[in-house]
């Protein structure tokens, strides 16, 4: 059966469009000092690489679902998402997580509408990505923090590691006890073999007629709200955010000592509270313990303002606003409770 061509929501776009201009124009007027080199560098230049990256992910899972290229994909992870109950398409996603999370969330939305995998398989497989998201930053941030930060470094990254991976179990068992999750559980079991292929030219074709409309359906929402966020950051809303946070959890939770390395992290880039860890820590005012739990404590305070300034626009383009936020919100809440266990136990047991 030949899929209908979706027609691309041409007016529609261009009313998220000028919304955006607006929001742009309004805002420039009441931060008061951005340029174009600035604005060009911070929004268009972001903005144009994640709708690339969006619309490779898009025609890649286009492309792996004709070619038949999901099943060579899913190999490696194949027995972990059989047992998960997630099929070879959420494993194939799993494996280009590692390469592109949002080429990999661009494909799972691809087989979510298609009606390859079930809402319920999308929300899981998004958050067991988290594990190759964890590797895809690791040899940016590693050979930063551990230099910096030597031993409580390195005493960070494995109690983090250990939370990815005791989050990822659980979403894999539960996965495993939610019987009739899998769309395609029969076929999966005993998966055919592939009647029809489609040739290459078969393959371009419905890109072609496919691809424009999708990507303009997620650029209707990428665009608002990432000129919003920018906009707020512009105007030091998430500066005054990270400082509140700061202020509120080390007069809380957090001993005196560590007041710098919290504040730093928040109120600057990671780089600067790790490198503030690191000299608290060759001054003797932290011991290696402190300071591997306050740089815990500010990986979770930093969740609200990183995730509505970096990951929220990406979600609710990808996905939509009702599913892009459910699956933010969840997917980092997750995250925080698992690495809160960790730090809980490393605290009481080390």
């Amino acid at each position: 059966m030949r899929e209908k061509k979706a027609e691309p929501k041409y007016r529609t776009l261009a009313i998220s469009s000028g919304v955006s201009l607006t929001m742009l124009i309004t805002g420039t007027w009441l931060a008061g000092d951005l340029g174009i080199h600035r604005i060009t560098a911070q929004l268009l230049w972001p903005l144009i690489r994640l709708m690339f990256f969006i619309a490779i992910g898009l025609a890649l899972g286009q492309v792996i679902e004709a070619s038949g290229w999901t099943k060579t994909l899913a190999r490696l992870a194949g027995p972990l998402f059989r047992f998960g109950n997630l099929g070879a398409r959420c494993s194939a996603a799993f494996t280009t997580a590692f390469f592109s999370g949002v080429s990999a969330n661009a494909m799972l939305l691809e087989y979510y509408k298609r009606e390859k995998i079930t809402k319920k398989q999308l929300f899981l497989s998004n958050f067991v990505n988290q594990m190759p998201a964890y590797f895809l930053h690791l040899p940016t941030t590693f050979f930063i923090v551990i230099p910096l930060t030597r031993w409580a470094g390195a005493l960070y990254f494995l109690l983090t590691f250990i939370a990815m991976v005791f989050r990822t179990i659980v979403f894999l068992i539960y996965g495993h006890f939610q019987k009739g999750m899998n769309v395609n559980e029969e076929r999966e079991k005993s998966p055919p073999k592939d009647p029809k292929r489609k040739t290459w030219v078969e393959i371009w074709k419905s890109i072609r007629d496919g691809l424009p409309a999708r990507v303009i359906g997620i650029a209707i929402y990428v665009l608002p709200i990432y000129v919003l966020v920018y906009m707020l950051n512009a105007m030091g809303l998430f500066g005054a955010a990270r400082n509140w946070l700061a202020h509120y959890v080390v007069t809380t939770v957090v001993p005196m000592e560590s007041l710098s390395v919290v504040i730093l992290s928040f109120a600057a880039e990671f780089t600067s509270g790790f490198a503030a860890a690191g000299a608290l820590l060759d001054a003797g005012a932290l011991t290696i313990k402190q300071t591997a739990m306050a740089l815990l404590i500010g990986n979770i305070v930093a969740f609200p303002v990183r995730s509505l300034r970096h990951q929220l626009p990406r979600y609710i383009g990808i996905f939509s606003p009702v599913m892009g936020t459910q699956l933010l919100l969840l997917g980092q809440g997750f995250r925080i409770v698992s690495i809160v266990f960790a730090g809980v136990v490393y605290y009481a047991v080390g």
